[in-house]
């Protein structure tokens, strides 16, 4: 399963966006939310079924023809200054962001706290500097790994450029990080890796930083920010949230008070519901701000990152191509997060590793023709794989 980590400073609402994301609505998961473990849950991308398009009115597996995929959200230790140096919880949000495949990083977009977390009047702060450190603070920490293996890594790789790129990748796999990406970023710089000095290597891990760990800003708190804060995360290309009214209307929505899916632009109450004065007041001002921005944010903000940042497709495999179904008649039972470039082996093999060794061809559920086993999948695609293995 996919691992996307929330990445921030102390008291900027990470844990209540957290909280947003993983409290799964029953009526539109799988399987009940439950934690993994202290700071690890499951959070659901939001994608369009393809039950609606192809007339299959018989789908239980999605709510008004929207599906929820499941991923691993990881909501790491709070970041403070020079956390690579040890500082805070550092080594602790340092090592449990490198297992991550993507990372939201959650701003304080109203400015009301400082680098460390601690409350200031609103508009104080500048959130541009909270990006800028969580970023420092990565790639320095990056840098020191890189900094105590590569001298020994150079006189092994005996003056052979590639063979050093994969030797580095070696001693950087733990941060899933590969030769690719390091050429990537060696290129990008241009440094002579074999004679890099500090600032040569600090320089290539920030690069190394953006190719491997694909991110996005969540300029959180936007109800309560100044347009001018706003304006410049914009800039950034942050997605302007409102975690806390995520949280309620998810809430709200499990009590069965009102109609809300995550990502919908809009909620409406349900008939008979019975609303205290405060709460009314609450979704009234929630409903206001979301007309304002469009969205709570939440949902379009983890969604950006899986489909636009990490590159996913979802794509449905089904053993019946004519009903779009399992062996047990369950219409389009699975929803599958692939990267974009995925063929239909590599999904048999996603399926199963003996469909995948045992594949024979795959049928398109849509014109009933066979594929090829190099065919470029695309988000939607319903797939039949035919293989010895059952």
């Amino acid at each position: 399963m996919l691992l996307l980590a929330l990445a921030g400073k102390p008291n900027c609402g990470k844990s209540t966006f957290f909280k947003s994301l993983t409290l799964a609505n029953v009526e539109i998961a799988n399987y009940p939310f439950t934690t993994i473990d202290a700071n690890k849950g499951v959070a659901y991308v939001r994608s369009p079924c393809p039950c609606k398009e192809l007339g299959l009115d018989n789908c239980t597996s999605c709510v008004d023809g929207v599906r929820f995929i499941p991923v691993e959200l990881l909501d790491v230790a709070g970041l403070v200054p020079d956390a690579h140096l040890g500082r805070g919880l550092g080594n602790q949000f340092l090592d449990n962001l490198r297992e991550a495949d993507g990372i939201i990083q959650v701003v304080d977009a109203s400015g009301s706290t400082d680098a460390e977390g601690n409350p200031v009047d609103i508009g104080t702060r500048d959130p541009r500097e909270d990006v800028a450190f969580l970023k420092y603070e990565f790639a320095m920490w990056m840098a020191g790994i890189v900094d105590k293996h590569l001298a020994k890594l150079v006189r092994q790789a005996q003056g052979k450029d590639q063979v050093l790129i994969d030797l580095l990748a070696g001693a950087l796999a733990g941060l899933r990080i590969n030769a690719i990406q390091i050429r990537e970023a060696v290129d990008e710089t241009g440094i002579n890796l074999a004679k890099a000095s500090p600032e040569d290597i600090e320089k290539m891990c920030e690069v190394l930083l953006y190719v491997s760990k694909p991110m996005i800003l969540a300029a959180n708190k936007a109800d309560q920010a100044p347009e001018a804060n706003l304006a410049s995360l914009a800039e950034l290309g942050a997605v302007p949230t409102i975690a806390a009214g995520e949280l309620a209307l998810k809430s709200a929505a499990q009590a069965k008070l009102l109609r809300y899916l995550p990502g919908d632009k809009t909620f409406a109450p349900i008939e008979g519901a019975k609303l205290s004065a405060n709460q009314v007041k609450a979704l009234t001002m929630i409903a206001e701000n979301m007309k304002k921005l469009g969205s709570t944010g939440v949902q379009e903000t983890l969604n950006k990152l899986v489909f636009d940042e990490i590159g996913m497709i979802v794509v449905y495999p089904v053993e019946d191509d004519g009903k779009c179904c399992n062996a047990k008649g369950v219409v389009l039972p699975d929803a599958f997060l692939m990267p974009k470039g995925s063929t239909p082996k590599d999904l048999a093999y996603k399926v199963h590793t003996d469909i995948g060794n045992g594949f024979l061809y795959a049928v398109d559920a849509r014109t009933k023709m066979r594929i090829k086993d190099s065919t470029e999948l695309k988000t939607g695609d319903v797939i039949r794989i035919v293989s010895t293995a059952k």
